[in-house]
Order: C-alpha cells, then sequence, then structure tokens
C-alpha cells in the first residue's frame, strides 16, 4: 500500500466512525500534541497479560460486530 493509499484509508476510516468533524479535530489534537502512539501504546498495553489483551479484543469484536 502506498503512502497516499494508506493516508486515503486512514481519513475514511476516522470520517466513518467519528465524523467529518471528530476526525479533524483527532487529526488537529495529534498534530498540536505531538502525540507519540508508541509511547501511548505502551503505557497502555505494557501492564496487560496476553490473556487480558486477547479479552479486551474479544469484546471489543463482539461489541462492534467485527471478527
Amino acid at each position: 500500500m502506498t503512502s497516499a493509499e494508506l493516508l486515503d484509508k486512514g481519513m475514511r476510516c476516522l470520517r466513518e466512525h467519528l465524523g467529518v468533524v471528530d476526525a479533524e479535530q483527532f487529526i488537529a489534537t495529534v498534530l498540536r500534541e505531538r502525540f507519540d502512539y508508541t509511547k501511548w501504546q505502551r503505557e497502555h498495553f505494557d501492564g496487560m497479560s496476553l490473556n487480558e489483551l486477547n479479552s479486551a479484543a474479544v469484546d471489543y469484536a463482539k461489541k462492534t460486530g467485527k471478527t
């Protein structure tokens, strides 16, 4: 996937799930706050066991209808 395709797919996903206004606010916040996804991911998931992570993923999939 090219960078342009990735950006297009990501923006489409944000718009579909957040709506246009919230998607724009999300992008603005990420840029303004210099959001470090890797750091956030480590802070959020490092304390979870593999079983906890798996359970959270399964619950999310059930709740959203994604498999």
